[in-house]
């Protein structure tokens, strides 16, 4: 059991703090005969610089830790043997391809690093989302990853973790308390906005054309933000956009919905060409696909975003209107959500909100960025 576990979250009248403090101290210790300095012990443990000397201090004339030289530490006790950690997932659903490979990259992970992860699916679902926080609540576990989409029961979900003393990462939607995983939203916006404007400045696009977005309502205002990121760099791009007609209709973040938003949009618009920016990848698709169904594809350029697999396929069709979708690498995150989760259960200092990095992928250089897609789509048929 690790020093964090026996450290109860309740105020406990029996608890002596400087036990507890000094087991946090001699836990930093992960091998028999290592020697570390200060700085490090401090940061493993959680504990102050100078509350770490002043035990290192005490120990040291108890006989428990020794000098191994200039400002380093080595213990004389066998090092505690921590029980693996109980991590929550609740995994925000299976029908996109941007959620597996979160999924798959988390489990992957965790498994490599003897780390117990508890899966439960929120399956895009609200109140699902609810029940699953329960569930993960009565496991137990040392600290969540929540990924649900609702920005509404955010606050819901978020309170059960807390009310239960339990640490929460949440992927891509804000949760109250919570450490933020993801996009960092309005950068994303802005890389895919002045790829748009670009392509707007080299036709020569007026006041007289359209600027269409295809949002995802109920994700909440910081997802909007791509948008919002993706205005500002078109504009900054071609200045003449700026008297241009934004329209944003909400697509849900689904090819289905998507499409016909838009194919219902184009029934009423008479605007000569679109410029359409897309929450993400499927958006973005289904926007394309009615724009094809309404022949006047020629009439358009879309903007994605997450760079998903669907995404990519599309980007390597000749001739598409999808000129570009911006990277996420959601097959990254597992390492990366991990070592925060790490950091918070070793009580080290992690910042309110951890961005992924991004990057455009255009049909110019998928092949680039992705170069094992087609090798991937090969082993699949065979």
């Amino acid at each position: 059991m690790s020093t964090t576990d026996r450290q109860p979250r309740a105020r406990d009248p029996y608890l002596v703090k400087s036990v507890v403090h000094s087991s946090q101290l001699l836990s930093a210790f992960r091998s028999s005969g290592e020697a570390l300095p200060l700085r490090e012990i401090a940061a493993r443990s959680g504990l102050p610089k100078s509350m770490t000397f002043r035990l290192l201090y005490t120990l040291e004339r108890c006989g428990m830790i020794e000098k191994a030289g200039e400002n380093l530490y080595r213990s004389h006790l066998r090092p505690f043997k921590q029980r693996p950690y109980r991590l929550g997932y609740a995994a925000q659903g299976t029908d996109y391809q941007f959620s597996k490979d979160v999924s798959t990259s988390l489990q992957r992970t965790a498994a490599a690093q003897g780390i117990e992860l508890i899966c439960v699916d929120n399956r895009y679902n609200a109140k699902i989302a609810q029940r699953n926080a329960d569930v993960l609540v009565r496991e137990k576990v040392d600290l969540v990853i929540e990924f649900q989409t609702d920005d509404h029961v955010a606050p819901i979900v978020a309170q059960k973790y807390r009310a239960a003393g339990i640490p929460l990462i949440a992927i891509e939607i804000p949760h109250p308390g919570a450490t933020y995983f993801g996009a960092n939203n309005y950068e994303a916006g802005l890389i895919g906005g002045r790829h748009l404007g670009r392509w707007a400045k080299q036709q020569r696009c007026s006041d007289a054309d359209e600027i269409v977005f295809l949002a995802l309502d109920r994700a909440g205002s910081l997802p909007k933000m791509r948008l919002t990121g993706m205005l500002v760099g078109m504009k900054e791009v071609y200045s003449a956009l700026e008297n241009c007609r934004v329209t944003y209709l909400d697509g849900d973040g689904k090819l289905g919905e998507s499409f016909e938003a838009m194919r219902r949009y184009l029934r009423t618009s008479r605007s000569r060409r679109f410029l359409i920016g897309a929450i993400n990848d499927p958006s973005a698709l289904g926007a394309l696909r009615a724009m094809q169904e309404a022949g006047r594809v020629e009439s358009c350029a879309i903007m994605g975003q997450n760079a998903s697999p669907e995404g990519r396929a599309e980007l390597r069709q000749p001739g598409t209107r999808l000129i570009g979708s911006v990277a996420y690498f959601p097959e990254k995150y597992g390492p990366e959500i991990l070592a925060v989760a790490l950091d918070i259960l070793h009580r080290r200092a992690v910042p309110p909100a951890v961005f992924v990095k991004h990057q455009l992928v255009t049909p110019e250089n998928v092949d680039h960025i992705y170069p094992n897609d087609q090798l991937i789509q090969m082993g699949a048929l065979v």
